[in-house]
């Protein structure tokens, strides 16, 4: 049996019943397929705040580093406004990010067949949608310093955060880009504001030196990051893998999450540089719709997310490719089945809450061994 250990950190919200629904499905191939997972678990987020007084313990984040991978919920919500700035929930994920070098964020957007009709946008505009967002994670403006508020006298305050990126940041999120490209459809678009920013230009500058240094079979193309915006909900089926820096990436994805439906519906994964001796990756990796306190402990969630994150994790992190397919593939046809949880529910489907549509996915992966 495998040894593989996975830390848990469910967090805040909807994220502690969702990975209940992944609980299930790691004791199910432990017990039934020797997977060897082995499980430890820890707190993030206001959870966090309440019982140390801080986003995320240093035991806790001994925790993550120890382990070969991480499984995070969500954090946040009303209850935690008023916590200090260094304090709140959000930390505990930035912290994360930063601590384990996590660079790279995976974020794909891929359209069901079965909730073709759920997404805001035409069938034919969405239908058959498969796009990977490549957003770089530990620089930008939400590390850059300075980063302040200086009280300025007669009532004016001045807010400051700063822009920043060094060639070598940018150098490893194209070439992981151009890698992945030519695992799918081998087109690579990379997304900055080179006509205002100076950070933009040097992102252009490097995106173009890495594609010419061993990527030229990948197709490049570059586009301003508002225009892709556009785009996006235009016609994102142009689009295979788009590469950009940390804050448009942090909006992009979000905007072609909901192309897909539902952001309930969608995985990712934040990776870190393979280890020089091991090869292994640092890994945390979190279903996309965050905490949603207004459905929390109403049994309402829909945990396909969470779900699909962990079979990105056996995908990435374990090398259980065949696991992978096959959790993915129950997804899908539990979706072709007509299952679905309130925010994917349309007329003539059967509605579902956190259980019942974790329970369904994994009767339909068990089904898939026989």
């Amino acid at each position: 049996m495998a040894n593989r250990k996975l830390l848990l950190l469910p967090g805040d919200g909807i994220g502690p019943e969702a990975m209940g629904e992944v609980r299930h499905i790691i004791a199910h191939m432990n017990e039934a397929e020797g997977a060897g997972f082995e499980i430890d678990e820890g707190l993030v987020g206001g959870a966090a705040y309440d019982a140390h007084g801080e986003s995320i313990s240093d035991a806790d984040m001994e925790k993550a580093l120890a382990a070969d991978a991480v499984l995070f919920g969500a954090v946040g919500g009303p209850k935690w406004d008023d916590v200090p700035y260094e304090q709140r929930p959000e930390a505990g994920l930035l912290r994360l990010r930063k601590d384990l070098a996590l660079f790279a964020n995976l974020r794909p957007a891929i359209c069901y067949p079965a909730l073709a009709d759920s997404s805001s946008l035409r069938k034919d505009v969405v239908e058959g949608l498969d796009i990977l967002i490549l957003r770089e994670l530990t620089g930008g403006v939400y590390f850059g310093e300075p980063k302040e508020i200086i009280d300025l006298g007669n009532g004016q305050k001045r807010g400051i955060d700063t822009q920043v990126y060094d060639t070598y940041e940018i150098e490893r999120i194209a070439a992981m880009a151009f890698e992945l490209a030519r695992t799918r459809d081998n087109r690579v678009c990379s997304m900055e504001k080179r006509n205002v920013m100076k950070s933009g230009v040097l992102w252009n500058e490097v995106v173009t030196a890495t594609h010419k240094k061993g990527y030229e079979d990948v197709e490049l193309t570059h586009m301003l990051a508002d225009a892709g915006g556009m785009q996006l909900v235009r016609w994102p089926k142009q689009f295979d893998v788009i590469v950009t820096d940390n804050l448009f990436g942090d909006m992009l994805s979000d905007v072609a999450a909901m192309l897909t439906g539902s952001l309930g519906m969608l995985p990712s994964a934040s990776l870190g540089a393979p280890d020089e001796t091991t090869g292994k990756r640092k890994a945390l990796y979190e279903p996309v719709h965050g905490s949603a306190p207004d459905i929390a402990g109403t049994g309402a969630a829909n945990p396909i997310a969470m779900i699909a994150s962990f079979a990105m994790c056996m995908r990435y992190s374990f090398e259980m490719i065949a696991e992978a397919d096959r959790l993915e593939a129950a997804i899908a046809k539990v979706l072709d089945d007509g299952l679905r949880t309130g925010d994917i529910m349309s007329d003539g489907m059967t509605k579902v809450g956190t259980t019942e549509m974790g329970a369904a996915v994994l009767e339909a992966y068990k089904a898939s061994a026989a």
